[in-house]
């Protein structure tokens, strides 16, 4: 089998890198204050946020680690700590006896409700005070394009 590499170019090289590293930074970044913050981590706060967005603050296990594209074991254990600290629950699924919900309990929407205020200051002082809105457009346009062809793929 004769494939050819496509390298990079120098120009997409440095894109390439920069994207990485701000995402490294600004990750890092966005961390460390948010678990100095509000003692939740990354982690945390993406479950907690995805459970916010759905309806009744409740989603299937196995739909929440697709959302988060997290595994099912990292999941499983993600969610047992969150649950012995009373952030959420698991709740079995009595309509089909497959699988379970992960619902947000009252100290979950508390936790999430006093950290996301500090997550958008950050984000804001972070980030987006440094792009034009132009730019912010075109990042979006990229990223949903980037996003929308990943998605397809993993179908």
């Amino acid at each position: 089998m004769d494939e050819t590499v496509r390298w990079l170019t120098p120009e997409e090289q440095r894109a390439w890198r920069a994207f990485v590293r701000l995402q490294e930074k600004l990750g890092g970044r966005l961390a460390r204050m948010l678990q100095t913050e509000s003692g939740l981590s990354v982690a945390d706060f993406a479950v907690l946020v995805q459970l916010t967005d759905v309806p009744a603050g409740r989603q299937r296990f196995l739909d929440l680690a697709r959302a988060l594209e997290w595994e099912k074991s990292r999941m499983s254990h993600h969610i047992a700590r969150m649950a012995k600290r009373g952030l959420v629950v698991r709740d079995e699924c009595v309509e089909d006896g497959r699988g379970a919900f992960v619902v947000i309990t009252d100290a979950g929407r508390e936790a999430i409700e006093g950290a996301a205020p500090l997550h958008v200051e950050a984000v804001r002082d972070l980030f987006l005070d440094h792009v034009t809105p132009a730019e912010l457009r075109t990042l979006a346009q990229v990223s949903e394009r980037v996003v929308a062809k990943l998605d397809e793929d993993a179908s």
